[in-house]
């Protein structure tokens, strides 16, 4: 039986990019792993992707250089990819294919896990309600995040998306909760620059401890960042739903990802769907955000955080536009507020959090939290429309209705949206700013708060 698992075989009959072709095989299967050996003794590892009749197709992880149609050995194994898990993950960094990269031991495993995880059933999900303070007040007072939920931020080349997600490592916690918390941080295909910064900013600030890094460098092969955030998200998994911890999973970048995922497609003849990418890109989308969530009867969670940076800043680019309909909501970062020196520089007009209104009130956050976020939006909508008008019509033309909401968008960009890398503001002192720069309109304008919080929250109200 042994030896029907690991047959080997020397019929590699086509190699095309970083795919390679078995001819003459006998019961393989699907994702199965597989051990290569090239003619000059260098071992490489495949997944099978394909099985048709007697040929399989085998996706290399490290590439196909190397490999020949006729010295290559090639074993099937028989099994799925397994990554080991245990508690001693934490503070560590591994490469994109869960080997160690930081000159450290190898885990000595409690268990080991299929990378592809276990589907959850829907009906034993249980529904994100518990905010996640994150010390930013345009996520926190505006789009709430919310344990469990995933949230992504929507980005653009050179915009500062790597600090707001360092920042959020550091910061995010639950109100009045003092629980286990982990932090998964999974890169794929970024520079070795931006894996320094995220490494000395955990260091520097004391997280790396409950920090586990995956690395997919820029200079690694691109089709092991189809496995990085698979890999991640098992140990978010071991460390949520069989150590009860609370994990933070932020992907970067979903981008680079979605173009592993498209030359492999493009290596296979499949037909192409939008711009190249291939017609299953949301389904394979769908298969790592889905395993955020909660579970009923346990008591870990994954709240995930996937960066993307489209391309041409453009929204409708098919990463983020499929990203959009799987994950509830999202985080717009514009170079608008970046040239202006805003940071961070969200967008909440376009950004959302679906889960908020679960998420915030009476008992969750504050009573007046949504009122007063819902007012924000309305009179900063408001103030961008007048803005637009300036550039028609000039200043000189505005009633003083609209002069207050031109100020009111420039106030709110500039002290409420803005703030500093290292700045951790609490939920009192966001809500504070909030009602700050809404005590500068007129109180009839105030529509979309509830006149009793606005008696009891409204600062000329506490003045008198």
């Amino acid at each position: 039986m042994v030896e029907e698992k690991t047959r080997e075989y020397r019929t590699v009959a086509e190699i095309s990019g970083p795919l390679m072709v078995v001819e003459d095989v006998e019961g393989v299967g699907y994702d199965e792993i597989v051990e290569i050996e090239t003619p000059e003794g260098v071992e490489k590892r495949g997944q099978v992707l394909e099985v048709e009749e007697d040929r399989a197709v085998v996706q290399v992880f490290e590439g196909t250089s190397g490999i020949d149609t006729s010295g290559t050995k090639v074993r099937f194994t028989g099994s799925t990819i397994k990554f080991p898990v245990s508690m001693d993950l934490l503070g560590r960094v591994f490469s994109g294919k869960g080997l160690p990269r930081d000159g450290g031991p190898h885990i000595i495993p409690e268990d080991e896990l299929d990378i592809h995880g276990a589907p959850i059933n829907p009906a034993a999900r249980d529904y994100p309600t518990d905010f996640i303070q994150t010390g930013i007040s345009s996520i926190d007072g505006m789009n709430t995040l919310v344990r469990g939920q995933k949230l992504p931020i929507f980005s653009g080349t050179g915009l500062p998306h790597s600090e707001l997600a360092a920042q959020i490592a550091r910061q995010a916690r639950v109100l009045g909760e003092e629980e286990e918390f982990a932090v998964i941080f999974c890169a794929m295909g970024i520079t070795h620059e931006e894996a320094s910064f995220f490494r000395k900013d955990f260091e520097r600030t004391g997280a790396f401890e409950r920090v586990t890094m995956f690395l997919n460098l820029a200079d690694d092969p691109a089709i092991e960042r189809i496995l990085t955030p698979r890999i991640a998200l098992t140990a978010a998994e071991y460390f949520a739903f069989t150590q009860g911890m609370h994990v933070l999973v932020i992907l970067t970048d979903m981008t680079n990802y979605g173009e592993a995922l498209r030359e492999v497609s493009a290596a296979r003849e499949e037909v192409p769907s939008r711009r190249g990418y291939p017609g299953y890109l949301y389904t394979d989308l769908a298969t790592i955000y889905e395993r955020a969530g909660r579970v009923k009867g346990k008591k870990g969670s994954i709240t995930q955080m996937p960066i993307l940076t489209m391309p041409s800043d453009d929204i409708t680019h098919p990463i983020p536009d499929l990203t959009g309909y799987i994950t509830e909501g999202q985080l717009v970062m514009t170079r608008e507020l970046h040239r202006k020196g805003i940071y961070p520089p969200i967008n909440v007009l376009p950004s959302l959090s679906r889960l908020m209104k679960d998420g915030v009130g009476e008992d969750k956050t504050r009573e007046d939290h949504e009122g007063v976020s819902n007012q924000l939006y309305s009179a900063y909508a408001e103030g961008r429309d007048v803005r637009a008008l300036v550039e028609v019509v000039g200043e000189a033309a505005l009633s003083e209705r609209d002069r207050r909401y031109l100020e009111f968008a420039d106030k709110f960009e500039n002290n409420f949206v803005n703030q500093g890398t290292d700045e951790n503001r609490d939920l009192e002192q966001t809500l504070g700013m909030g009602w700050d720069l809404l005590s500068e309109l007129p109180e009839e304008e105030l529509k979309r708060v509830e006149p009793e919080y606005i008696e009891k929250y409204h600062p000329a109200r506490q003045e008198d």
